[in-house]
């Protein structure tokens, strides 16, 4: 607080010696602004104000959109420790509401396990034995099962705090996902990770990742639309580590309705190809992407072959047409493949050659002829890359300062950290 003069100016306090409220102020204004909407509110009342200005409003926008990871601000926990973790949470809850002990009320439900400061400790089990693990998960369950027997003859807990149940909620959801029965009946940790795998008890919305195939994440990934030509971030978003890139692009899609901007060039990476931007895109919409690498070798590549979009027909070397479907594989006939004069330099295959029709593959084309260089000139390829490895430099490892998708979005939109990254 001392150090930002924003926030002194804001609260009427420039160049006070000392703090006039701590941090946990400013979050509890956060999660009221957001649970009445009035964050976006504020968010829109400031795109108000600078289209007033007339240095901003209504326009066609040239852009550039990337994604970096954000670790979540939730301890990522196994699945002893979040169940261990709700079932202390809820009993932490009970024992405040009704000034006891938590190893007395624990000693009373019947989970002395909890009362502890580790579960694993209070456990006392050798870990390096699989059958520990089994025996383990055993207890934890029956401790959980306890607990709700407990608040079954105890109706009157509930009532008076409700908020215990969402605790159980989170139990629930932890054994479900994780838990299977053997054929005889006992609970064993499930071989595999769920989808939509819940992580972390604090923040229910982070999730396992990547970033690239030797990069994990563990929370979001955050997406920034930046504008090549003013230098701003007109749209962001949110989304778990886990889901794929391309569905943010509704969230950014509504922000630039809500400013009236129309995007007239996209650059991406492949991994937005698939959203509705680029989809349903419209003839004045550019997009500027990186074809996938096209395999080169001994034999004939893909595109050897010509692709007629008017007839949607495919025409390999050797003069044989076939038609196909955008997403589908073509299987050329055997029987003229196997007398083929090219054979040798096609495929070793038995069943002949096939080619792979990618759902947006004239799309794919288009950026491929783009990609050749002209003579004394810089390739498509390399300014593209440029523009889109723009955003991603310096932002080093991430972590949320908030849970939540909300008030991470909320948050992100004012980062210092992440505007400068588009400068």
């Amino acid at each position: 607080m001392l150090m930002d003069r924003r926030w002194q100016l804001v609260l009427d306090c420039l160049d006070i010696e000392t703090p006039p409220l701590s941090k946990p102020p400013l979050i509890a204004f956060r999660e009221r602004l957001i649970a009445t909407q009035m964050d976006r509110r504020l968010l829109a009342r400031t795109v108000e104000v600078a289209a007033a200005t007339g240095a901003f409003g209504s326009r066609n926008v040239r852009a550039a959109l990337d994604r970096s990871p954000l670790w979540g601000a939730g301890r990522v926990e196994d699945t002893y420790n979040l169940l261990g973790h709700a079932l202390r949470k809820a009993l932490g809850v009970i024992a405040r509401q009704q000034g006891r002990e938590l190893a007395d009320l624990a000693a009373e439900t019947g989970t002395p396990l909890i009362a502890g400061s580790s579960l694993k400790a209070a456990l006392d089990l050798a870990w390096d034995d699989p059958a520990a693990h089994d025996h383990a998960l055993a207890l934890v369950l029956d401790s959980l099962d306890q607990f709700e027997h407990w608040l079954d003859s105890h109706p009157n807990v509930l009532a008076a705090q409700p908020t215990v149940l969402t605790s159980l909620a989170a139990a629930a959801q932890v054994r479900d996902q994780d838990v299977v029965l053997r054929d005889a009946g006992s609970p064993i940790v499930r071989d595999g990770v769920a989808s939509d795998r819940r992580i972390s008890l604090e923040d229910s919305q982070m999730r396992h990742g990547r970033k690239r195939r030797s990069q994990l994440v563990d929370g979001s990934k955050r997406h920034g639309l930046h504008d090549l030509d003013s230098g701003l971030a007109p749209a962001v978003g949110i989304t778990p580590a886990h889901v794929p890139e391309a569905q943010v692009t509704d969230s950014i899609s509504l922000d630039l309705h809500a400013q009236g901007l129309t995007l007239r060039e996209l650059h991406i990476d492949r991994a937005y190809l698939s959203s509705h931007l680029v989809r349903e895109r419209d003839e004045t919409l550019e997009i500027s992407c990186r074809a996938g690498p096209v395999r080169q070798g001994e034999r004939f590549a893909k595109t050897a072959c010509v692709l007629d979009w008017e007839q949607h027909t495919i025409q390999c070397p050797d003069g044989v047409v076939i038609p196909f479907t955008p997403g589908s594989n073509v299987l050329f006939p055997t029987d003229r493949w196997s007398g083929c004069a090219l054979r040798s330099r096609c495929t070793t295959g038995k069943l002949g050659r096939s080619v792979r029709i990618h759902p947006d593959e004239r799309l794919m084309q288009e950026l491929r002829e783009r990609q050749l260089p002209p003579k004394g000139g810089r390739s498509c390829a390399s300014a593209c890359r440029w523009s889109i490895a723009w955003p991603r430099l310096a932002t080093g490892k991430a972590t949320a300062p908030v849970t939540g998708v909300r008030a991470r979005t909320y948050s992100m939109c004012g980062e210092r950290r992440w505007c400068r990254t588009f400068t």
